[in-house]
């Protein structure tokens, strides 16, 4: 072969192969509703917890991903369910009945439900309010009856026997309400002791029932001040009967509530029920923790306050049609970053540390 026409033959081969189409990456349509701050779209970019989790695996696996960001929570689930969507991130949790339709990834954040209350209807506990109360005042007011009671009758067993009693009748009051008192604190004076019989008697019966008297005090004020402190608030599930509460329809809280019979008003999607909220027509609302949080902290900062632990723990995951063969790269990627720091990574950049 002569260089020309090797030559030649290179040349043709190059552009043979340059005519040939290249790979392309594939494409994935990932499905996703807003919910702050695992979803949201800021100046219309697509961002939060759970959209930069999904790019770092697209990245790692090579994908081409669209974001399609539907209207609603059901409407998501319904394109994974269907294969219109290749799969579905945002705060999806992982659930039996969920499972049974679809697949899920391994876990990508733990979650549980918590309260939200309207700031005003949150009340502090208040030492005053809890001294002036009914309750406590009757108490003092027998405590006192008592102690009068119980000098006036040593001041009789021990006006003869005694110094400190030998009074007459219009100047012993006090100081006999005194002795007893001191008795009952702080267990008497050591150089007034009964010398009577019967004022011996009466006064051991007297500081074995001051342990119960105190204790009664104690309980009472003690009951006052919790009676004060939950009154207009709730501070758990067992508070949520009879009141306005709400939640999002199809959502694991409205599972919830449905399992403990408590009624509730049941909204389309987020918008609409924290809507609501701001208005003041529903006065309570029960959902995600990691979303009444952030709504706290930002848009709803002095309207809402989130009250109490977090209850019902469930885990969030990335939802693909059954029988997806998705399904193996994503769980290969996700424990790949939780081994290389990545996720606690972007979990800090969300929700902070953990720790």
């Amino acid at each position: 072969m002569t260089l020309r026409s090797f030559c030649l033959s290179l040349f043709f081969l190059l552009v043979s192969l340059s005519a040939l189409p290249l790979r392309a990456e594939q494409q994935i349509v990932v499905d996703t509703v807003t919910r702050p701050p695992f979803s949201m779209s800021v100046g219309g970019y697509d961002t939060g917890f759970s959209i930069d989790l999904m790019r770092e695996v697209a990245k790692r696996l090579g994908w081409d991903m669209r974001i399609n960001r539907v209207e609603s929570f059901a409407q998501m689930l319904e394109h994974v369910e269907a294969g219109t969507a290749d799969m579905a991130a945002a705060n999806i949790s992982i659930t039996a009945e969920r499972e049974a339709a679809m697949d899920f990834s391994q876990p990508i954040f733990e979650s549980g439900l918590q309260i939200m209350l309207r700031a005003e209807d949150v009340s502090e506990p208040s030492l005053l309010a809890a001294l002036l109360s009914w309750d406590l005042l009757v108490a003092i007011g027998i405590a006192f009856v008592l102690l009068l009671g119980g000098g006036m009758l040593m001041w009789v067993f021990e006006r003869r026997a005694q110094p400190y009693f030998d009074r007459p009748l219009r100047e012993a009051w006090f100081p006999s309400f005194w002795w007893a008192l001191n008795l009952v604190v702080n267990g008497g004076f050591e150089e007034r002791v009964p010398r009577s019989i019967m004022g011996r008697v009466f006064g051991v019966t007297l500081v074995l029932s001051s342990l119960f008297v105190v204790s009664i005090f104690v309980a009472k004020i003690t009951a006052a001040m919790t009676v004060e402190a939950i009154n207009g608030s709730v501070n758990s599930i067992n508070d949520l009967y009879g009141k306005d509460v709400g939640t999002i329809q199809g959502s694991t809280a409205a599972g919830f509530l449905d399992r403990r019979e408590i009624e509730y008003a049941a909204f389309p999607d987020l918008g609409t029920m924290l809507t609501d909220f701001e208005t003041g027509r529903t006065r309570i609302v029960v959902f995600d923790a990691p979303v009444l949080n952030h709504y706290v902290k930002t848009t709803g900062a002095g309207i809402g306050q989130v009250m109490g632990r977090t209850f019902l723990t469930e885990n969030y995951g990335i939802i693909l049609p059954q029988g997806s063969k998705l399904v193996e790269p994503v769980n290969r990627i996700l424990l790949e970053m939780r081994e290389d720091g990545s996720y606690e990574t972007l979990y800090r950049k969300w929700f902070g540390s953990r720790y």
